[in-house]
């Protein structure tokens, strides 16, 4: 079915029609990209046991937590419906004479899109009713950071990411999709994304780290991404300055990758790094890692790496075991699907799966902004915790309706 008129206006109908029956949607882009694409399914959420297969299997959107719990379930949203702005073409996979049972629902939905397409009011979202929780004191997260150092001294891991929230008020007239709008604006480079679950809730990104990506070359992607500084007028890629402490940092990043890539006894790779990328309005270290799966034995290599890698030691630490032990006895928030991944799966024969950082999750009148910051021996707190700001403010900007 294809759809006419402006695709933003499209993308807010489906995005409406999706809450008003209470179904899973994700709308996002990739980066560098001016497609919008958008899935729905027909059906609750499914929860997975293991990561989805990346390159075959069920075709749809994945949303996992940083750790799995009947609290925060691996959740998949199966993509029933799915619509590209580029086509403006509403694709139902399924043929209704196979599923009967959607029939009436399908007739429901094409009546209720009908009659808002044209004028769609502001956009709801599916909430999590769990408590808001409280953000974290400048004092209280330098002490946490300050723990983290301790801990490396005492030689219990090499580094450790620290991670806090802040909450923020939003407008009544606050519209999801018109704030992902201008987050795909403002943000050209990043991963966009928009999911909305029942029960789980909503959340909003723009992550600028892929954690494996398998396109329809069969050309297998992931990367190291570490480092932080702010980008200022003063500053820009070319002339960017790192301290000892964050190449290390990035450094421990690339050994982790190298380390899972020889688990699997794969040495047929190529590394391009590392080097200072824009994003937002930070700038961080990079380094890009590719395998041509068509000339290498690893059918499921991005199946098999997207399990090795989550949690990365950009999100964790290393050693990872370890790290994460601190983080869960230390950091006195659930993180949720902080830190998780996120992205779709078998979308037009491809799967791009990313680093859920640069995020909020959605209440009713409030928002939850969530960053962390990756901690060594020679980490100062106070730093820390503006690398934090800084973070969040990549979010904070979207609310406040600012580039």
């Amino acid at each position: 079915m294809t759809l006419e008129g402006d695709y933003q206006t499209t993308i807010k109908a489906l995005f409406a029609t999706a809450i008003r029956f209470n179904l899973p949607v994700a709308v996002w882009r990739l980066p560098s990209s001016t497609e919008i694409k958008l899935c729905v399914s027909l059906r609750s959420v499914q929860t997975l046991a293991t990561v989805p297969q990346i390159e075959g299997g069920l075709s749809g959107f994945a949303f996992y937590p940083f750790g799995v719990s009947d609290k925060n379930p691996a959740a998949f949203i199966k993509a029933d419906i799915t619509f590209s702005s580029h086509s403006s073409k509403l694709k139902f996979n399924f043929k209704l004479n196979d599923k009967p049972e959607y029939v009436a629902l399908v007739q429901r939905l094409q009546d209720y899109f009908s009659k808002i397409k044209h004028n769609p009011a502001a956009a709801n979202w599916h909430l999590n009713r769990q408590p808001l929780g409280t953000s974290a004191l400048p004092e209280e997260y330098v002490q946490l950071v300050n723990k983290g150092i301790s801990a490396i001294q005492q030689q219990q891991f090499e580094k450790v990411v620290l991670s806090r929230t802040r909450s923020e008020t939003i407008s009544p007239d606050f519209d999801a999709v018109e704030a992902f709008s201008r987050l795909q604006e403002t943000y050209p480079t990043a991963f966009i994304s928009l999911i909305s679950i029942p029960e789980i809730g909503t959340w909003m990104g723009a992550s600028p780290e892929i954690l494996v990506a398998v396109d329809r070359n069969k050309i297998f992607r992931t990367v190291a991404l570490a480092g932080t500084q702010p980008l200022t007028p003063e500053t820009n890629p070319s002339n960017a300055l790192w301290r000892q402490k964050e190449i290390e940092e990035q450094a421990l990043v690339q050994r982790y990758i190298i380390s899972c890539l020889k688990s699997i006894r794969l040495r047929e790779f190529t590394e391009t790094g590392p080097r200072t990328v824009v994003a937002g309005n930070l700038m961080h270290l990079r380094t890009d890692y590719t395998v041509d799966m068509k000339a290498v034995p690893f059918p499921t290599l991005g199946t098999d790496m997207l399990a090795l890698l989550h949690p990365t030691s950009a999100v964790c630490g290393m050693p990872k075991a370890a790290a994460t032990n601190f983080i869960l006895q230390h950091e006195n928030y659930d993180r949720a699907y902080y830190s998780g991944f996120l992205g779709p799966v078998q979308i037009d024969g491809e799967s791009h799966i990313f680093v859920n950082l640069r995020c909020m999750q959605l209440f009713e009148h409030q928002v939850l902004l969530y960053a962390g910051a990756g901690i060594t021996e020679e980490s100062e707190p106070e730093k820390e915790w503006l690398e934090t700001q800084f973070k969040m403010d990549t979010m904070y900007r979207i609310l406040r309706k600012e580039n």
